[in-house]
């Protein structure tokens, strides 16, 4: 019976203590945090559905990216590949938004992407990570810089 009592406490503490780690984990998003991620989900949304007017209000005039094949791009291109319509599916997660002062912040996150690019076979890598980096211009948040790396699958 003392054993079968033992069990029952240890059982108990044990699920007490996951409830604490899960609800630390899931705490809830600062507003600064809500507007950046809806932000940067935003992009390759506007880039999917070839909303580049949504770009150019969004991208800096000096916005520049890195590709996951090592090479610079700038806003040009960007608007260029959402015209083309070359993204063509993505999903994104692993976010999190760090804050380097009021007026900028980067967003890094993973993502799975589906976009033809470069040489043969014509593909982007499908998993990436991406660091972005917004800065807050006229009071609205604008992104600056981007940098996709090519990751493997079980990254």
């Amino acid at each position: 019976m003392r054993k079968l009592g033992f069990i029952v406490c240890l059982f108990y503490f044990s699920i007490t203590g996951f409830a604490q780690i899960s609800r630390h984990e899931s705490k809830p998003l600062s507003p600064l945090e809500q507007t950046l991620i809806t932000n940067t989900n935003a992009v390759p949304e506007a880039q999917k559905s070839r909303n580049v007017d949504f770009l150019k209000r969004t991208l800096t005039d000096d916005f520049v990216s890195v590709g996951s094949e090592g090479k610079l791009h700038d806003k040009e291109e960007m608007l260029t590949s959402a015209h083309d319509g070359e993204l063509k599916d993505f999903y994104t997660y692993n976010l999190r938004v760090v804050p380097v002062n009021d007026e900028t912040a980067i967003v890094t996150y993973d993502c799975i992407i589906h976009m033809p690019e470069g040489d043969a076979p014509g593909l982007a890598p499908r998993y990436q990570h991406i660091s972005d980096f917004w800065v807050k211009q006229d009071e609205r948040w604008r992104l600056r810089f981007q940098q996709a790396t090519a990751a493997r699958p079980i990254d």
